[in-house]
């Protein structure tokens, strides 16, 4: 499964080199990670979430063949949040 998600999503971005997939394979889930380059979130995603829908039906249907849930994440590589920069300033008074 996870050659033909990186074969299908390679063909819809403008860096396909910059795609990568994880998959972790447990008891009864399989998580797929899709890595894109900055800027192809919103090819995978396509116009109105149809893309990203598909790819979630293809996987839905090849996990049941094989009697297991999954779960897709899509992530954007070069937008990860470092743990400081959601902090708030607080002032003493």
């Amino acid at each position: 499964m996870k050659e033909f998600i990186e074969y299908l999503v390679k063909h819809l971005v403008d860096k396909p080199e910059e795609v990568r997939i994880h998959e972790i394979a447990g008891e009864r889930t399989i998580v797929f990670e899709l890595h894109v380059g900055d800027g192809d979130i919103g090819k995978v995603i396509g116009r109105h979430g149809q893309n990203a829908l598909a790819l979630r039906t293809l996987l839905a249907a090849a996990a049941a063949k094989q009697g297991k849930r999954f779960i897709f994440e899509i992530l954007e590589d070069g937008k990860e949040k470092t743990p400081g920069s959601q902090r708030k300033k607080v002032n003493d008074q």
